[in-house]
């Protein structure tokens, strides 16, 4: 009875109710070091239960490709269509393009011109209709007498550039302004870039007392910086010949002397604009860069040298362009403190040499033709500059 019991307990299994046999209610037996039966769990609600697995096929037999599920066509053109990697995970969207014929005010090509557009109508009208008329009025015979209005004015061609470029006294005058102004600029960025440094060096009251200083120089009008720096080299009252020894001795007499004093006021006027703007870019810089050279050895020099003026490259291009653009066309300092010129027209640059052209010989013709010539000689050098520094990978 017993034996019979226990082999039908084993061969009807576990029940529904608590693992008891169907319909007796007595636990099976299970042998001894045997492994616990697992009891298969309901899948988790909301996920699908995996796929069993399909019958291997015989050895040499075909297996036809299995089915894909159903959203996998759409996934894989999604991922096509977003730039997606391919293994599900989503991509980077592609910008979208505006459609061919459509505005560009709508996409947003005009914006910026919109901005501008009142600077470019106030610059049109004080900078590009000068500049043309400036050009025109050079193909022409124009002096007192056309200004006057008693004779017409007459279309000459290049007569004014053929008469000027045969003027042996005008390649003297820009030999004299091309050196004249490059000894300025080497020296404002010299003096400029110097104090910048300074200033990075000194306490706060020393810097703001700089500062003030260089900004009350910077503030100063040509024509008043010109006429100070006149009293103090001057041979019978100014101090700096006292101070020197040199009794009666006249700076502006002399080309060399006159040319080196009205260097000295050009500089004077136009470092606090570099020593700003350079200072500006120093303090822009992470400290944790100066101190590394420090620690490495580096002096001033080197450290400005190799780190600070490859990374304040672009300050130095903007300044340096319009140290040239101011220095080339210099006027007040040289028609003041030479007295026009100096001595025989000894100190003259284009800008007095073409007013006096101009205006002291009633030739607007000829001194029109000088200012469209320093025109293009300013943009030939800027451009090239420019040129220079894209081809050394610079970022403008």
């Amino acid at each position: 009875m017993n034996d019979r019991t226990e082999s039908t307990a084993a061969a009807a299994g576990p029940g529904p109710a608590g693992g008891d046999t169907a319909g007796h209610g007595v636990r099976p037996t299970v042998p001894a070091g045997a492994p616990p039966a697992r009891v298969a769990r309901p899948p988790h609600r909301g996920r699908a239960p995996a796929p069993a697995s399909p019958p291997s096929s015989a050895p040499g037999s075909v297996t036809a490709p299995e089915a894909a599920p159903a959203g996998t066509a759409r996934t894989a053109s999604a991922t096509e269509a977003g730039g997606g990697h391919g293994d599900g995970s989503p991509g980077r969207p592609r910008p979208r393009r505006a459609a061919p014929g459509g505005s560009p005010l709508a996409a947003g090509g005009w914006t910026p011109w919109l901005y501008l557009a009142p600077a470019l109508v106030v610059l049109g009208g004080l900078l590009v209709y000068p500049i043309y008329q400036l050009g025109l009025i050079s193909f022409f015979r124009y002096t007192q007498a056309q200004v006057s209005g008693g004779e017409p004015a007459t279309f000459e061609g290049f007569a004014n550039y053929s008469e000027l470029f045969g003027d042996p006294q005008f390649w003297q005058v820009l030999l004299a302004t091309v050196l004249f102004a490059a000894a300025c600029v080497v020296s404002t960025l010299a003096v400029g870039c110097a104090l910048a440094v300074l200033l990075t060096r000194v306490r706060a009251v020393p810097r703001l007392a700089l500062m003030l200083a260089a900004l009350g120089a910077w503030a100063t009008p040509a024509v008043t910086g010109s006429t100070v720096w006149l009293f103090l080299f001057d041979p019978d009252f100014g101090p700096v010949n006292r101070m020197l020894g040199l009794g009666d001795h006249s700076w502006t007499y002399g080309r060399l002397s006159a040319f080196f004093l009205v260097l000295l006021e050009v500089v004077w006027c136009s470092f606090p604009f570099v020593m700003v703007t350079v200072y500006a870019g120093i303090r822009a810089v992470p400290g944790e860069v100066l101190e590394a050279a420090a620690l490495d050895g580096a002096s001033q020099w080197r450290i400005w040298r190799s780190v600070l003026a490859p990374m304040l490259r672009p300050i130095l291009v903007v300044v340096t362009i319009q140290s040239v653009i101011w220095d080339f066309k210099v006027f007040t300092q040289i028609y003041v403190m030479t007295n026009g010129g100096g001595i025989a027209g000894q100190n003259l640059v284009l800008n007095v040499y073409a007013y006096q052209q101009a205006f002291a010989s009633s030739q607007y013709g000829l001194g029109s033709a000088i200012g469209v010539v320093m025109l293009l000689i300013l943009l030939a050098v800027t451009l090239v500059y420019l040129r220079l520094l894209r081809r050394q990978g610079e970022e403008l």
